[in-house]
């Protein structure tokens, strides 16, 4: 069993849950720097193991193989370089950084210290859209025309966190980059964006700083074209009529939508019959907590999809290269909503001097 440390015990209380419950991996520490939130974690998982308020103490453990960063996103390129040097393969939260002048010197560290960083873009191991995928890579839609991805959700219970109404929180990076990273998981390569956003009433009411309503399009070099649209403050459809996030295929032969929390999924395939399936049995696994505020199963499932990568030795994705070039992506997404124009991706990247090589396997790869 691989061990595991983790830092932030906010987010991390999922993390906490997926490693203390799985076959792969051992919860060897625990770290946040608010000792209280560590008392109330002891408590709530009855933890006896290690825990600290110090990061070092995790990056001098030689017993951890794997560090899971759940820090404030401002934090993230600090710590995951600092996991690296340690020696460690990393687990980061999205979105993966929020400065891009550090990506090159964290692909460098990749590249020299041999050590994995897999971003935790958990969306992409909720059952339903996990069967979607497969049933993709087996061609039961045909090619991919297009795709629609969406996050509607009444989130307004975020107002009541004040982390949530200073002005480095915004709706496109908490809560937009679920559905986009669908978009990027079929179509990595998109060459150009352009949205339109708004602070809705609601919002502005609430507090908020930034838009909380957005609607963008997008271009792939290919010439295809993807649509994605978040709304976070104000009231949604039952899920009977709605879900608060699908990803929609379009194929030149079927169809498919997989809502997210709600474990369904719907497809018509090239033979023209059409399915649902459901995923009642597993509610337990996905939401462990009160209501849906955590879902510890996909951190599950994608923790030990990572373990398997290191001791297998294949590539996990998101890698580094995916989750800098999402962040680019959404800073081009950003860009457009402050200038009303198109934006192209590369040049965000080029301000940077950031290369990446945009057409690697992530849009083959499967979970």
């Amino acid at each position: 069993m691989l061990k595991i440390g983790i830092l932030g015990l906010g987010e991390g209380r999922s993390t906490m849950s997926a490693a203390l419950q799985s076959e792969k991996l051992e919860l060897r520490a625990i770290c946040d720097r608010n000792e209280e939130l560590c008392q109330h974690r002891i408590a709530e998982f009855q933890y006896t193991g290690r825990v600290t308020t110090n990061y070092q103490d995790l990056l001098d453990d030689a017993e951890i193989d794997i560090i899971a960063i759940y820090t404030p996103d401002h934090l993230h390129a600090e710590h995951v370089s600092q996991a690296l040097r340690a020696g460690k393969h990393v687990v980061c939260t999205k979105p993966f950084i929020d400065d891009l002048s550090k990506a090159n010197e964290l692909l460098e560290l990749v590249e020299q210290t041999g050590k994995k960083v897999f971003i935790g873009q958990s969306s992409r191991f909720f059952e339903p859209i996990k069967r979607q995928r497969a049933d993709y890579e087996a061609g039961l839609i045909g090619e991919l025309i297009t795709i629609e991805g969406y996050y509607h959700a009444d989130h307004r219970w975020f107002l009541a966190k004040g982390w949530s109404l200073e002005n480095r929180f915004k709706w496109l990076y908490g809560g937009l980059s679920h559905p986009v990273d669908f978009i990027r998981w079929y179509l990595p390569n998109i060459e150009e964006v352009m949205g339109y956003g708004m602070l809705s009433s609601n919002g502005k009411a609430g507090g908020l700083q930034h838009e909380d309503t957005m609607h963008f399009i997008f271009k792939a070099t290919d010439g295809r074209v993807a649509r994605v649209s978040g709304a976070y403050t104000g009231p949604v459809q039952p899920v009977t009529r709605d879900s608060e996030m699908s990803c929609i295929l379009r194929g030149t032969e079927g169809a498919s939508q997989g809502d997210y929390m709600d474990l369904r999924y719907a497809i018509t395939d090239r033979t023209g019959e059409e399915r649902i399936v459901t995923w009642e049995h597993k509610l337990k696994h996905y939401f462990r907590f009160e209501g849906k505020s955590h879902h510890a199963g996909e951190y599950q499932n994608y923790l030990e999809y990572f373990a398997d990568s290191i001791t297998e030795g294949f590539t996990a994705y998101p890698d580094i290269r995916e989750g800098i070039g999402t962040v680019a992506l959404l800073q081009a997404m950003d860009r457009s909503l402050q200038t009303g124009k198109p934006v192209r991706v590369q040049d965000v990247l080029d301000e940077h001097g950031v290369k990446l090589n945009t057409s690697y396997a992530a849009a083959e790869s499967s979970n």
